[in-house]
């Protein structure tokens, strides 16, 4: 009966979302009602499981969406976006501009930036290029998604995604593993995903484009370096902040429980993307110099406080279902299914986990923390080598994980001003399908070749 909850709490919260119920409203309800009938305490779950969830996700993350909305405002409303699609339809051509999104969102993913951060910054460029190329404005979600929430999320060798860390330590590999495999896993969900939008393409033609970005009325275009520089500036001092600053510098004092008691492992990542951000946000206001430019400021930061709070409402429910009685049920209940196969154990527990959370590395996270040493023990008797089972992981999570309810989704739709009507369809296929496919051939090559 339990676990009946959960999965009917589940359902209600990804038809509510698809209807267009606010989550911050349906995602509380529902995980309180979920927490009642299972007979946990109801205000302590929204208190101290709820809140602390949802707290701690704005906590760590509120410089991230506040910066990215910013930077993308500034961006679409100074031309910097326009000119950069005006370039890249000049060099691809104009039939390659879906291409030119994907591969924009991709390179900043696979560089260190949050996939919210880049849902911020690809909207103004993707609006910008379907604009001008006359493409369906109902595609620019699937396309974003396809850059930033798939391959470089979970597939390619060496990306520096926390879904790409979190196996590291449980199975004592690098971001590295399984790179061959690594590579024909993103390469089938780029593949499956190009073609799939250039058929609904296709199928939507005489669908409305975007409207063109708002310029100020007779600026000069900008020089292209000029709309170029902060964009760049974002993958490169992410990397130089983590590699070569960050590490240079004195952090001991992170120790002191005034700092978190805690050390530059855990922030490493964060303080980086903070700091590039800032460099790329006041290198875009020197260089572009946007009309209006408090009007800008503001608008930009108005526009991440819903998409900070859908996503962290969205984790509150995730973390409640997970303390829920029936959630261990369910949990063991998964691992029956693998037929003693431990590949397809440690992708079935952990892409159902992810489904149910709405978050990849939620679900990871808690399928590694209960289940990773019995899988590494497993997969040595089985002769799987840990390199192998850290990418089926790594892979199998993002997929179910971008669900209706997927705090990303929520965010990436609410940025581009759609309904889950209008665009998840096509979301579903690039995020969900493309990667569950891509993890079962990986899953059939390292059984039959090993991890290479």
């Amino acid at each position: 009966m339990s676990v009946v909850l959960i999965l009917a709490a589940l359902a209600t919260l990804i038809v509510g979302a698809w209807r267009g119920v606010s989550v911050l409203v349906l995602a509380p309800a529902l995980a309180m009602l979920a927490a009642l009938a299972s007979g946990a305490p109801v205000l302590a779950g929204y208190t101290q499981v709820f809140m602390q969830a949802a707290g701690a996700f704005v906590v760590a993350f509120f410089p991230l969406f506040l910066l990215g909305a910013v930077f993308g405002k500034v961006m679409e409303a100074s031309g910097a976006a326009a000119r950069l699609a005006s370039a890249i339809i000049t060099t691809l051509g104009s039939q390659n501009a879906i291409l030119a999104v994907v591969l924009s969102c991709a390179v900043l993913t696979y560089g260190g930036v949050s996939l919210f951060v880049v849902a911020f910054a690809a909207w103004p460029l993707a609006r910008a290029l379907f604009a001008q190329t006359g493409l369906p404005a109902r595609l620019i979600p699937a396309a974003i998604a396809l850059g930033a929430f798939t391959f470089t999320m979970t597939a390619l060798p060496g990306t520096p995604s926390i879904q790409n860390a979190i196996p590291m330590a449980t199975f004592g590999t690098t971001s590295f593993a399984a790179p061959g495999l690594g590579l024909i896993a993103g390469a089938v969900m780029l593949a499956i995903g190009l073609v799939w939008l250039q058929f609904r393409v296709r199928a939507l033609a005489g669908d409305p484009a975007p409207d063109a970005p708002e310029t100020a009325p007779d600026a000069p275009p900008l020089a292209l370096w000029v709309a170029l520089v902060p964009i760049l500036s974002v993958g490169v001092v992410t990397l130089l902040m983590g590699t070569v600053l960050l590490p240079a510098m004195d952090t001991g004092y992170l120790a002191d429980p005034a700092f978190g008691a805690t050390d530059l492992s855990r922030v490493k990542g964060l303080w980086s993307v903070i700091t590039a951000l800032a460099v790329a946000l006041a290198l875009a206001l020197i260089l572009s110099r946007p009309a209006n430019m408090m009007q800008v400021l503001n608008t930009g930061a108005e526009s991440a406080l819903l998409p900070l709070f859908n996503t962290a409402s969205l984790v509150g429910f995730g973390a409640v279902i997970a303390s829920l009685p029936g959630f261990e049920v369910l949990r063991a209940s998964l691992d029956g299914l693998s037929g003693g196969n431990v590949l397809i154990a440690a992708a079935l527990s952990s892409s159902a986990l992810a489904g149910i959370t709405g978050s990849a590395s939620g679900g990871m996270s808690i399928a590694l923390d209960v289940l990773g040493p019995s899988l590494l023990a497993q997969a040595l008797v089985q002769g799987v080598e840990p390199a192998l089972l850290h990418r089926v992981v790594a892979v199998a999570t993002g997929g179910l994980d971008t669900l209706p309810h997927n705090g990303a989704v929520i965010t990436l739709l609410g940025i581009c001003g759609m309904t889950h009507k209008q665009a998840y369809g096509d979301i579903f296929v690039v995020a969900v399908l493309a990667p569950t496919m891509a993890c079962m051939i990986i899953i059939v090559l390292g059984m039959m070749f090993g991890s290479f």
